[in-house]
């Protein structure tokens, strides 16, 4: 038993990570320039592909199980970590269920704030999280697509250093003369926040 489960953990630790994160980037690529040109048919049957995708099942738990920083909170299954016998079984369950995936419940734990009311934390278990993941995985190329390409809040591999670049080159530029400005808007009390 020893020896097998050294096996699946060896097997796991050595399946080919690059080879993954390329063919699913190239699906995605290929989603992203679908949405682009307005082929909605193509782009649908190209997210269908990535949830059936091994590769991007394979990524998505990796992605839960091992990096990402809440990879050891529990939801109401109470698993914290999964072995590699069990991340190969997850593999399995998301293959046949992706497109039709059943959510299971959320584990609520009450966090208290500073004004001594408490908010409840709600965290789904780790299949629930593999497959958010895989869905992230075809989702984010597509809304990608439709963004301004000066488009800079809450997007992956942007931050507000590409947003003052962009400000600075701007001002720099010698279009529009004198005429340029730069706006600051403070929304916050804009959006009604729930207590």
């Amino acid at each position: 038993m020893i020896r097998h489960s050294h096996k699946v953990s060896e097997s796991w630790k050595n399946l080919n990570w690059k080879k993954f994160r390329k063919d699913l980037f190239r699906l995605q690529r290929r989603l992203f320039k679908a949405i682009e040109t307005g082929n909605k048919r193509k782009a649908l049957l190209l997210q269908k592909l990535i949830l059936k995708s091994r590769a991007a099942r394979l990524l998505a738990i990796r992605q839960v199980t091992q990096l990402n920083a809440g990879k050891k909170t529990a939801g109401i299954d109470a698993k914290k970590l999964l072995s590699p016998t069990e991340r190969f079984a997850l593999e399995n369950v998301l293959g046949k269920y992706a497109l039709n995936w059943k959510h299971q419940g959320l584990r609520e734990i009450p966090i208290p704030k500073k004004d001594g009311s408490t908010r409840m934390l709600k965290i789904p278990t780790i299949a629930d999280r593999a497959w958010q993941c895989l869905a992230k995985f075809a989702l984010e190329p597509a809304h990608e697509a439709t963004f301004h390409q000066h488009s800079y809040g809450f997007r992956p591999g942007r931050s507000a250093h590409d947003a003052q670049q962009q400000v600075f080159i701007s001002i720099n530029a010698k279009a529009n003369g004198i005429n340029k400005r730069v706006i600051e808007l403070d929304i916050e009390k804009c959006v009604r926040r729930d207590s």
